[in-house]
């Protein structure tokens, strides 16, 4: 029986070594689940970036969405918070919107409801949007670009 002790203490000594190793291993996240958390949050903020582009850039959103100070200037600090359409039609124009909705962090809008704002311009309530609103055609990347980044706007607007 003496010569079985050492392979049970040696035995022994593997179990344990190979537990604590599993516990490590167990607490760590592989590097592969990490890797792609990181690329996951790149792609989100590289999509929020491209969606302010479209936002602020091309479609100039903040012009009618964007309140105007006595000046009438916009008033960055209630950045897309809805406001009243200033501008007029040039001629007589039927279901000019007379106030255009906050935008920053969509509130009331779900993500499909904003989708068919952007794609095929037709409003919440089923109906096509109203004038000055552009009608646009976007691809389905740019729109949820767009949606992206107005929702970042959330936690920013929510004082």
């Amino acid at each position: 029986m003496r010569p079985e002790r050492p392979f049970h203490f040696i035995a022994l000594i593997f179990i344990v070594f190979c537990s604590a190793a599993l516990t490590l291993t167990a607490q760590q996240p592989p590097k592969k689940i990490v890797a792609q958390e990181k690329q996951t949050n790149a792609t989100g903020q590289t999509q929020i970036a491209r969606g302010r582009y479209l936002v602020e850039e091309v479609a100039k959103c903040g012009e009618c969405h964007t309140p105007r100070d006595e000046n009438g200037n916009s008033d960055s600090a209630r950045w897309l918070q809805g406001a009243t359409i200033w501008i007029q039609p040039v001629h007589p124009t039927q279901n000019w919107a007379e106030w255009a909705p906050r935008l920053a962090g969509l509130p009331g809008f779900s993500d499909a409801q904003a989708e068919q704002v952007l794609e095929r311009g037709v409003g919440p309530n089923g109906a096509p949007i109203r004038p000055p609103m552009h009608i646009y055609h976007l691809k389905h990347a740019d729109a949820d670009a767009i949606i992206a980044y107005l929702r970042s706007l959330r936690d920013k607007t929510a004082q």
